[in-house]
């Protein structure tokens, strides 16, 4: 197997360029991530995507999307329906739990069948962020609810759908986002919160689906643990509360280090991230001389880093055999807007 680099990186545009291709296969990144951007049609997107793992030597190297409903949803039609945010899921969960349970499995079902069509391997859901009052809109309808019970029931359900079709999840944002008061693509938020409060609140669904393979971290500031760095960059949060008190052992990356809520340039940002602990660093915007920078200062996925990433690929080996038509149309007996 051809080393990687502990790094998740994005691109410009809807095909690799040149300086892209040469440096991807000079660099090598562990996986990909797509964005809006860089989506037009299906043949383009498969060839993208084709392109990327031909860099790097790799037919499994996983490619992530963010894919959940709503607002964040970066396939949209024709290549995949306009479906419901997690928020909306929450609120049939609040009136039927059953009926909530097997709508979000369904969905996150027919994300995979959307994304395995295009040669996407890996989507960054559940959101398992619990929202208080107040707290900024960046979460908002992108959770499940308020409250830890309906978040743990329904994101277990959409992890158990993306994995049956063959996808890997990826839990979001460890230890918990739902309190953050700023927008972390603009500022650092700080969370003064007692830590007994943040165990029983925030922390809670992490813990309980802590046997799922990949997780990403918040760039928020939890003062009663680490009261000077983010969970992303604070060996503190890292190994005390994610590995420790919720015991997540599976593959650990970052949120996008292009977001104005970590300090630093790229390349101390990119050390601070695996000095701390975390596997893989993220790079979402393509821009090329973020991407060098933190590529400097990225080292090879090794150890229990490379363990645990081996390990999250051997959950989507295999998927159900399902028809989709029937999965749609049962979808659509909950969502008629998305039959």
């Amino acid at each position: 197997m051809t080393e990687s680099k502990s790094m998740i990186l994005g691109c410009a545009g809807k095909s690799l360029a040149p300086d892209e291709i040469r440096f991807y296969r000079d660099e090598r990144p562990w996986g990909f991530i797509l964005f809006a951007r860089n989506i037009g049609e299906a043949e383009q997107i498969r060839d993208l995507v084709s392109s990327m793992r031909d860099c790097v030597g790799r037919p499994d190297a996983p490619v992530f999307i963010d894919q959940e409903g709503g607002r964040v949803q970066r396939l949209r039609p024709p290549l995949a329906p306009n479906y419901p945010a997690g928020g909306a899921l929450g609120a049939l969960w609040r009136d039927d739990r059953e009926a909530g349970r097997r709508a979000a499995w369904l969905l996150a079902r027919l994300h995979a069948f959307d994304l395995s069509r295009l040669g996407i391997t890996a989507d960054c859901l559940p959101v398992l962020d619990v929202p208080v009052e107040g707290a900024s809109d960046v979460i908002g309808a992108r959770a499940y609810g308020k409250e830890p019970n309906a978040v743990i029931e329904l994101g277990r359900a959409s992890a158990e759908g993306l994995m049956s079709g063959g996808v890997l999840p990826v839990m979001k944002h460890i230890p918990g986002h739902g309190r953050a008061f700023a927008d972390t693509h603009f500022a650092l938020p700080t969370v003064d919160t007692p830590l007994a409060e943040l165990r029983r609140h925030d922390f809670a669904p992490f813990k309980a689906l802590n046997h799922l393979p990949m997780a990403m971290t918040a760039h928020v500031v939890y003062s009663a643990v680490d009261p000077d760095n983010p969970a992303t960059t604070s060996a503190k949060v890292v190994n005390e509360v994610i590995r420790g008190e919720i015991g997540f052992d599976g593959l650990l990356m970052s949120d996008d280090t292009s977001m104005k809520a970590l300090s630093g340039d790229f390349p101390t940002k990119a050390a601070a991230i695996l000095a701390a602990g975390v596997d893989l660093v993220l790079h979402c915007n393509g821009v090329f001389e973020e991407m060098s920078g933190i590529a400097s200062r990225t080292t090879a996925l090794e150890g229990k880093s490379l363990a645990r990433a081996e390990r999250a690929l051997t959950y989507i080996e295999s998927r159900d055999v399902a028809d989709e038509s029937a999965i749609r149309a049962e979808f659509a007996t909950y969502f008629e807007a998305v039959a």
